[in-house]
């Protein structure tokens, strides 16, 4: 099994997660065409793609699904709440056909349900999903499985429940939200004070210091890879959100020490193959 994000950023994510005979595309936060661009950089023509997994419905996570299904042929898996929150748009519909309807379309009877407490499989590969704490309908990471090894993804949420913790465990590699620097947040002079409290709250995002928290206390260090993922471009600096990621494993102690690679995810081109 091996794993690319495609981009990642509050502009739109989508991962990659293949073996040799499954792709999976989870989320279609970016346009059709540079969704369909990537796919072509990292070398999956769309035709091979076996399933879209949607983790929640916000615009950023979902908003080139509609244009995208125009080229793909495979079904999107998706839970009943956030497929309903995706079609409950109010835009467009005063010219011509509504956005909402479009969405209902596109989708017609290529959707499978899914649901977050219970495991699905896409071709040759499992995965397991959980709820996270987020302002969406029905938002969750998962972790994908094949022949033992086990990857983890996770964006958009507040903090670390139990859960969370328990469903990291023993993966071999993980993607994770490092959304924002409190204090760079707290200074960003583009937010308003609402929008701060909302990505600050335990529904919003995760900060650099929240994972390094986790990093320190919680994580079991048998990952080898992390990829740092939903990094800000107003209130993050990739380079400070991999630093307090670095610190926070050699603070560890040292009975814990790991060899794990923290790495960075970009919001305009995809990362390498990460590959077990």
């Amino acid at each position: 099994m091996k794993f690319t994000v495609l981009g990642s950023g509050s502009t739109g994510n989508a991962v990659l997660i293949s073996s040799e005979r499954t792709n999976v595309l989870v989320d279609a936060g970016m346009s059709a065409r540079e969704i369909l661009r990537r796919l072509g950089e990292v070398g999956v023509d769309h035709e091979q793609l076996d399933g879209v997994l949607i983790t929640h419905e916000h615009g950023d996570h979902a908003g080139g699904l509609r244009v995208l299904m125009s080229s793909i042929k495979c079904p999107v898996f998706i839970s009943g709440a956030t497929k309903d929150a995706y079609f409950d748009t109010r835009s467009g519909g005063s010219n011509g056909e509504s956005e909402s309807s479009k969405r209902q379309k596109a989708l017609n009877v290529r959707t499978v349900e899914i649901t977050s407490d219970h495991e699905f499989c896409i071709g040759d590969i499992d995965f397991e999903p959980f709820s996270v704490p987020h302002d969406a309908a029905d938002n969750f990471g998962f972790v994908a499985k094949r022949e033992g090894v086990r990857v983890a993804t996770l964006m958009d949420f507040g903090y670390f429940t139990e859960l969370i913790k328990e469903k990291l465990r023993g993966c071999d590699a993980i993607v994770v939200e490092s959304n924002h620097s409190r204090d760079m947040l707290r200074a960003c002079s583009v937010y308003s004070w609402d929008l701060k409290q909302r990505i600050m709250s335990r529904t919003g995002h995760l900060s650099n210091e929240d994972l390094s928290e986790w990093l320190t206390n919680d994580f079991d260090g048998k990952a080898r890879e992390i990829v740092l993922a939903h990094l800000s471009q107003r209130a993050n600096e990739p380079n400070l959100a991999r630093i307090t990621a670095e610190i926070a494993l050699k603070m560890r102690a040292p009975l814990f020490n790991t060899e794990t690679r923290i790495s960075i995810s970009e919001p305009k081109r995809p990362t390498n193959w990460i590959e077990f």
